[in-house]
């Protein structure tokens, strides 16, 4: 069985609810995960948007979530996640919001892609200090046993 990521709240290439985004409640939605493979020893996950800030000609990637020494056998997140809620001994980056916490989907054009990647490593990370998605990754090279993904799309209503 490979590793698999999913969300009750919205399906794989399908547009995320507005409830988890700047325009909703801005909270995290709900996620579960299977198959993690033997010798896994933490899991980390980073959310992102490549089409930022046009889809139409994209300059950057923009950080929306980082969090990483999730246990192996935790099996998910639940929605509006606090940093008081996450499994002991799980650690958070800082996005491009400049915070440790979500930040949901804002596109200032365009519908954008939002993917949630999941990495099964074979280690239990150090404290790296709130890192950024550069620092996190550098990090994680060579551990990466496995990954999954979540793609959902969202587009500004107002």
């Amino acid at each position: 069985m490979s590793l698999t990521l999913r969300s009750p709240a919205f399906a794989a290439g399908e547009p995320i609810p507005q409830r988890y985004t700047c325009e909703g409640d801005d909270i995290s939605p709900p996620l579960e995960w299977s198959g993690v493979p033997a010798g896994t020893r933490s899991l980390a996950l980073v959310v992102d948007d490549p089409d930022a800030p046009d889809p139409a000609a994209p300059r950057m990637t923009w950080v929306h979530w980082l969090v990483y020494d999730l246990p192996p056998d935790s099996g998910g997140l639940q929605e509006s996640v606090a940093e008081r809620e996450f499994p002991p001994g799980t650690r958070l980056g800082r996005n491009d919001f400049r915070r440790t916490r979500y930040g949901g989907p804002c596109p200032p054009i365009g519908t954008h892609r939002y993917f949630f990647k999941l990495y099964a490593l074979d280690t239990v990370l150090p404290d790296l200090a709130e890192p950024d998605k550069a620092a996190l990754l550098r990090a994680m090279e060579g551990h990466v046993l496995e990954r999954a993904e979540l793609m959902g799309t969202y587009r500004k209503q107002r």
